[in-house]
């Protein structure tokens, strides 16, 4: 392969596309500071055992895994940032209050779901310690919504679920456990014809539960709370989405909620949800409740958050159009340096013409010259 060929889902991003995710950057991680979150960045590689363990053993398949020559340990390259962040509040922070946290920083994954997937993210996302409340999944909803308005995206789709009602299916029947992953692709793929043959198999009264699940997809109104009225832990599970989903619909946002999908279960432990958008065959934004994450680093908290892939979301919105400039000559002479230095210090993006290159500008739109007039050099506009 020719040393200038990239690995496979690997992508270089050239210079427009990093002043648009400069911006998109720039722009969410403002907002976010808004909110209170504060920005950490932790480090790119680490103990492989700390990315890996509890709620983050799932990254462990996708985790690019390297030996230190320093120490002979096994690092691994994050896949995700969230188990860092639940690090840092657990074990460095230490902190009693709620602590909102937030970061923007790459990820890399050794295998992606499509050949269109990139492996290299660059993760956005904020995360919220200390709090057991739904006022904490009311804020970190709310900071989502929010976040993807700022940055211009426009008609998503908020899809809610809660890994609580699979959890109390196994524990009113526990004899599913034995085929939870079998159970799990069968919710996941709304397939009613495995659901059936499993319960038979196994546990034969769980399946109107599962089928109930199944079915619970659309609005409020297709998913009522009476649904469940036998199943008292399930009704309480649908009774929270109401509430969420009545909060962003005042956001105008659209909502579904959608009981079998239940991407990242042995993840989340509560309100888990998923933004969706026009273009994106897969959800644009995921987040939720996965509390207890920072026991393996010495203290459990509640926790919830959400996160992005920003080069993703960058996709969806117009790349922006070529930077204004102001393009001037090549020559020895002081006052042009010294009125260069001002433009520049002023926030103008100076263009020097090479000698011999005159008109290369690609990325630049140089509506703007430097001049020279009576011995002064004056700022004229290019028609």
């Amino acid at each position: 392969m020719p040393l200038w060929r990239l690995p496979d889902n690997l992508s270089d991003v050239l210079p427009t596309e990093a002043r648009h995710l400069e911006s998109l950057r720039h722009t969410a991680l403002d907002t976010l500071r808004t909110w209170g979150y504060e920005m950490v960045t932790p480090p790119l590689l680490e103990k492989l055992s700390a990315l890996t363990t509890g709620t983050a053993q799932d990254l462990d398949a996708v985790m690019f895994k390297v030996v230190d020559p320093l120490t002979g340990q096994l690092l691994g390259l994050r896949a995700d940032v969230t188990p860092q962040a639940a690090r840092i509040d657990a074990h460095l922070l230490n902190r009693t209050a709620p602590t909102r946290l937030c970061y923007c920083a790459p990820a890399v994954r050794s295998h992606v779901g499509d050949a269109f997937s990139q492996r290299e993210l660059l993760q956005l996302g904020a995360e919220l310690f200390g709090h057991a409340g739904l006022e904490a999944d009311q804020e970190i909803q709310d900071l989502a919504l929010h976040v993807l308005s700022k940055l211009g995206v426009q008609g998503c789709t908020l899809a809610l679920s809660h890994s609580g009602v699979l959890l109390a299916a196994f524990d009113t029947y526990p004899v599913l456990q034995t085929v939870q992953n079998e159970v799990l692709a069968a919710l996941r793929s709304k397939n009613r014809t495995d659901l059936t043959a499993l319960c038979q198999q196994h546990a034969p009264q769980a399946l109107p539960l599962l089928l109930a699940l199944v079915s619970a997809y659309g609005g409020l109104a297709d998913v009522p709370v009476s649904r469940f009225a036998q199943w008292p832990v399930v009704a309480a599970a649908v009774n929270t989405l109401h509430q969420l989903a009545v909060r962003a619909i005042k956001q105008q946002a659209t909502v579904v909620l959608d009981l079998a999908d239940l991407s990242g279960y042995g993840y989340h432990t509560g309100v888990q949800f998923a933004v969706y958008a026009q273009g994106l065959t897969s959800s644009l934004l995921r987040g939720g409740r996965y509390d207890a994450v920072g026991e393996v680093f010495g203290r459990s908290r509640a926790a919830t958050g959400f996160s992005l892939d920003l080069r993703t979301l960058a996709t969806l919105l117009p790349l922006p159009g070529p930077q204004p400039a102001v393009l001037a000559p090549w020559a020895n002479d002081p006052a042009l340096d010294e009125q260069i230095a001002k433009l520049r210090s002023a926030g103008h993006v100076v263009v020097r013409s090479l000698p011999g290159h005159a008109g290369e500008q690609d990325e630049f739109l140089c509506d703007r010259a430097l001049v020279r007039v009576d011995q002064q050099w004056v700022l004229h506009t290019v028609a």
